[in-house]
């Protein structure tokens, strides 16, 4: 799972992230533009002129891969599902949506979207350099010769073309979860009524065809040429790596659906702790050592008052007051208020619960009935029982 990123702004109200490995991709693709091919078939520009075409042409790329994520966020919000983010990535981009589309032909549509936008946006790319270039001066029986002739513009479009419609084949690829193999999941599953049959069997083929990359990586390495591809240490290594995570996201995808199906309907009041202790939040930070955590394994206490919620401290926050001063600070100082903690109801049920952790990363989430405190929800205590019961339900 990919961490929060950085934000750069809302597209349609949707939070964009960009993953710090999309700047290690960002100035790879950047540099391999201006020190390879626009180095060697224009060497006149000028150095300032490569680099600023291939900076355009890099981002223009990741613009077109944020446009395709958008695509699949947009149809998605059109069928009732909720889409967190979207963050950009070494390995393109990736829509955060909440849950799992309610019937395949919803999924089908969220996902047949995105490729199909790649591959308008690249014949439109490509109609545009075209016109730009000049018809005449084109010719597919010298590439060399054609490329040569372009200016910056036309060669920014032409470029960006073809990349997008390569985008798009390549995410047609039935391997989960590319979007070819979601569209072979909406397949299986609209045939077997079954989601998580439709899963195992798209995830295991996912899993194939990254094992498949793996091995032609490796093969490409000792001097294989693979189609596309091609052949050599820095390529094999980079497809190696493709297949490592194709197969990784896809065995992942499919234990995120077992877990969820586990966890769905179970409401948290099942196994949500009731006996727990708690702070008041005048008591002073000395107080809270001595008689919470010293006497407890806890690492983090609700603080209430006269039963309502009004904050949680963490051992973490001692750290916000010097020593010296624990004896007279009292807890209300330390602590994270109500109004900025994320709870969560007794009758919820805790998939969603599961979701709420990992999203924030805590590892506790209080258990309100307006603003009573009625219990704790540990992490330890979730896995704990998805342990048990995915032994049992194998």
């Amino acid at each position: 799972m990919l961490g929060p990123g950085i934000p750069i702004g809302r597209i349609f109200g949707i939070r964009i992230y960009i993953d710090p490995s999309w700047i290690f991709i960002f100035l790879l693709v950047t540099w391999n533009l201006a020190a390879g091919a626009l180095a060697v078939v224009h060497p006149e520009w000028g150095t300032t002129t490569i680099w600023l075409v291939a900076i355009a042409a890099s981002l223009l790329f990741f613009g077109s891969v944020l446009a395709h994520e958008l695509a699949h966020s947009l149809v998605a919000r059109s069928q009732g599902v909720p889409v967190r983010r979207i963050t950009l990535f070494m390995f393109g981009g990736v829509a955060d949506i909440e849950r799992e589309p309610p019937s395949p032909r919803a999924e089908f549509l969220i996902t047949v979207v995105g490729p199909l936008t790649s591959l308008v946006l690249g014949i439109v790319f490509l109609v545009i350099g075209t016109a730009i270039a000049g018809i005449s001066n084109l010719s597919i029986y010298n590439p060399e010769g054609l490329l040569a002739q372009l200016n910056p513009l036309s060669t920014i479009f032409l470029w960006l073309g073809p990349i997008n419609i390569v985008l798009a084949v390549f995410n047609l690829v039935p391997g989960f979860p590319l979007d070819g193999g979601r569209i072979l999941r909406s397949i299986i599953w609209a045939i077997s009524n079954n989601l998580r049959l439709a899963t195992r069997i798209a995830s295991f083929i996912g899993q194939a065809i990254g094992w498949l990359m793996i091995l032609a990586g490796v093969a490409m390495i000792f001097g294989a040429h693979i189609p596309f591809f091609g052949t050599g240490l820095v390529s094999g290594l980079w497809l190696i790596f493709i297949g490592w995570f194709l197969s990784s996201a896809a065995s992942q995808s499919y234990r995120q659906l077992v877990i969820h199906h586990i966890l769905e309907g179970v409401p948290v009041n099942r196994i949500m702790r009731t006996d727990i202790p708690t702070a008041s939040p005048y008591m002073t930070i000395e107080d809270l050592v001595r008689l919470l955590l010293i006497n407890s394994d806890e690492r983090s206490f609700p603080v209430v008052e006269e039963d309502r919620l009004v904050g949680l401290v963490c051992i973490e926050d001692l750290k916000k007051v010097a020593r010296e001063e624990w004896p007279i600070v009292p807890v209300s100082r330390i602590m994270t208020p109500r109004d900025k903690l994320i709870t969560i109801g007794p009758n919820d049920d805790l998939a969603k619960a599961f979701e709420q952790l990992a999203r924030i990363d805590v590892n506790q989430l209080p258990v309100v009935v307006g603003d009573t405190l009625v219990g704790l929800l540990r992490r330890r205590d979730l896995l704990r029982w998805l342990q048990i019961h995915s032994q049992i339900a194998r």
